[in-house]
């Protein structure tokens, strides 16, 4: 009888958990939502009168489809190169014994305890010197650099699980380092690299500091670095801002949602077998 009780208060305190966790979670994005249709933004309550002028305003007079398109090619170039670079820094890390290999894993893992903003002024001057300021390049060479510790990390315990027999097999038929990784563990790996990209991508769709630093162009900017166009020293088009939201946050919910299994399962299998 005290089992069966204690389960039952069990149970009761996992769901008032799960309970609190989905209201921290959904409450900003539920504000969010429906201030974007209220003449005067603020609580949870149904608007008295639904106001659409700042959907209107983000998909006509600023034209959002274009900062939408940025965003894509800037995120989506970033990612592939990123989880490229970093997969194959991953497995030298993970399949190859070498002298410097633990500084080498301790570099990527300090990466980790570096703020991005500690970084602002080198990267600023070096994009100069190398005349990429304003430029959809310079923030894709950025973005590429950027949160590679947990891609490696991620990667690396995905290499884990692969036996080494596979590869010992390949380099019998001749397959040399770089066969071996793009023919055999790059296609078995998939689930790992799926959910690096996964995290990778994002990050960068949703990446604001640096896109609002070293972007200036209105062609040019991202779809983060377009909510601080809704603010000035004069005036706020609360409205505006609150509906590029919303239109921001929508596609990574999407993402996450249709890949969120493949991204599970990865997780959970380096985690088990690493």
């Amino acid at each position: 009888m005290k089992q069966r009780n204690s389960g039952i208060l069990g149970r009761i305190c996992s769901g008032m958990v799960i309970a609190f966790v989905l209201f921290v979670s959904l409450y900003p994005i539920i504000w969010v939502f429906l201030s974007s249709f209220k003449e005067v933004p603020g609580g949870l309550g149904l608007p008295d009168k639904w106001v659409f002028d700042g959907y209107v305003t983000i998909f006509t007079k600023l034209n959002v489809g274009r900062y939408f398109m940025n965003s894509i090619m800037i995120a989506t170039a970033s990612t592939v190169i990123s989880v490229i670079i970093v997969a194959m820094s991953a497995y030298v890390s993970a399949r190859i014994d070498f002298k410097a290999k633990g500084i080498v894993t301790a570099m990527f893992a300090s990466t980790l305890f570096i703020p991005s903003i500690s970084i602002s002024f080198p990267i600023y001057r070096l994009l100069g010197q190398l005349h990429m300021k304003d430029s959809r390049a310079g923030l894709i060479f950025i973005y590429s650099g950027l949160g590679i510790a947990v891609t490696f990390f991620i990667i690396r315990s995905y290499f884990l699980t692969i036996p080494k027999e596979m590869e010992e097999a390949a380099r019998m038929d001749g397959c040399g380092y770089a066969s071996t990784f793009f023919r055999i563990i790059v296609p078995i790996a998939k689930p790992g690299l799926a959910t690096a990209g996964i995290m990778v991508f994002l990050n960068n769709w949703n990446e604001f500091y640096f896109a609002s630093l070293l972007l200036k162009t209105k062609e040019k900017m991202t779809i983060p670095a377009l909510l601080g166009q809704f603010t000035t020293a004069y005036s706020k088009n609360l409205n505006g801002m609150f509906s590029a939201i919303i239109v921001a946050v929508v596609p990574t919910i999407i993402v996450f949602c249709l890949l969120s299994e493949t991204f599970v399962k990865s997780l959970t299998a380096g985690a088990v077998k690493g």
